[in-house]
């Protein structure tokens, strides 16, 4: 599971890291992203592949109501296309969600500890992600997305059992691109085999409420 995440890679920085044109939000370094608010997000359309601001909570096109969303911020990748609303977009929407580090909760003497979980060098991620549009009529359209998870690998599985699919710099465009056939897109989601770091921090980040550099601070 994926539940809460941090990007505070300067903007140009982002930028060059994921090979798109500047921004047309207001960008500004997050510490503590949590479902349902809007957040960056890589993907591609006929306007090319740039960054837009898309919610966290996947909103299938067919649902009554965006609210559903805040029960699927989180896709499984063994199960992306046995599931009907996810299917279609593991298929042609395809996304990349920038992240410099991410957070789970390890038991510890009773009690839930938050970790944040990052690169050594605290360059940016990109989580592969999945998106969809909803839209109803005499409703604004909503663009959403789902984090895809896989099983943790062997440096965070003491955390926590799942983590989010990291895709590798180099499979990045493999992943976005519609052309890539599913079963080679769906082979690029695997535990990560890059280096990653963890360790506690204060339970500040508990709360969504909670966006400041104090949230991935070490104690």
């Amino acid at each position: 599971m994926c539940g809460r995440y941090s990007l505070t890679t300067p903007e140009d920085h982002l930028v060059e890291v994921f090979d798109v044109p500047p921004v047309t939000f207001d960008y500004r370094a997050r510490y503590n992203i949590a479902p349902s608010q809007n957040v960056p997000v890589v993907a591609s359309d006929r306007r090319g592949t740039r960054l837009g601001l898309l919610r966290w909570g996947f909103v299938p096109a067919w649902a009554d109501d965006v609210s559903i969303g805040s029960r699927m911020i989180n896709a499984r990748a063994e199960s992306l296309l046995d599931k009907a609303a996810f299917k279609r977009a593991a298929v042609s929407r395809r996304c990349l969600v920038p992240a410099d580090g991410f957070y789970e909760w390890a038991a510890e003497g009773g009690r839930k500890v938050p970790y944040w979980i990052h690169s050594p060098d605290r360059e940016p991620m990109g989580f592969a992600g999945i998106w969809e549009r909803w839209h109803l009529r005499g409703r604004e359209p909503v663009f959403s997305m789902a984090i895809i998870t896989v099983d943790a690998n062997d440096r965070i599985e003491h955390l926590h059992d799942r983590m989010p699919a990291i895709v590798p710099a180099a499979d990045r465009k493999a992943w976005l691109d519609t052309e890539t056939p599913i079963a080679n897109a769906l082979g690029l989601l695997k535990p990560y085999g890059g280096a990653l770091e963890a360790y506690p921090v204060p339970t500040l980040v508990n709360s969504p409420a909670n966006d400041e550099p104090g949230c991935i601070e070490r104690v």
